[in-house]
């Protein structure tokens, strides 16, 4: 007997499924690159955006923790010490863009094929990921003393990304 990828208990396409699992990530990375903050600000944004990821697999809601589970066994457990890679997007509006995009259709999919409880944890899962970014270091100051905790250009992102998906 053949086992069945995990998606399939969901209802969801190899393709849906890889929306569904691509997007927490690319959340992450949109987040982070809102506003340029030098390399150790960066990595302090992405380490709380992957522990946000990761803490999905402990979620009451099946399709969260199925996702969080998929995503860290494919790019690392941080509580096994394991790191993303830094990415510094060529075009970050593109991005962001991008993200926003799939964020609404990832919305719209799960309205169509999970029940609301399930579509709105998905939703404010990513909502919570992108915000746990964006407040993980300050924006300016001088030696990382003083800036903003969050500056407009990530305030904006997130709240972009709130409305998109109606969180």
């Amino acid at each position: 007997m053949i086992e069945q990828p995990a998606y399939t208990g969901f209802g969801f396409s190899d393709e849906e499924w890889g929306l569904l699992v691509g997007l927490p990530q690319s959340v992450l990375t949109a987040a982070s690159a809102a506003e340029s903050d030098g390399s150790r600000r960066t990595r302090a944004e992405t380490a709380a955006g992957l522990e946000t990821i990761a803490s999905g697999r402990e979620s009451a809601i099946p399709l969260v923790a199925a996702v969080a589970g998929e995503i860290v066994s494919r790019v690392g457990d941080p509580e096994a010490g394991e790191e993303l890679p830094v990415i510094a997007p060529s075009d970050p509006q593109a991005l962001i863009d991008d993200v926003l995009v799939r964020a609404r259709q990832a919305a719209a999919l799960l309205a169509a094929r999970v029940d609301e409880g399930q579509a709105g944890a998905y939703r404010h899962w990513l909502v919570e990921i992108a915000d746990q970014v964006v407040t993980a270091a300050s924006t300016g100051g001088i030696l990382g003393l003083g800036g903003d905790v969050v500056s407009d250009s990530e305030r904006r992102f997130r709240d972009r990304l709130a409305q998109v998906l109606n969180d």
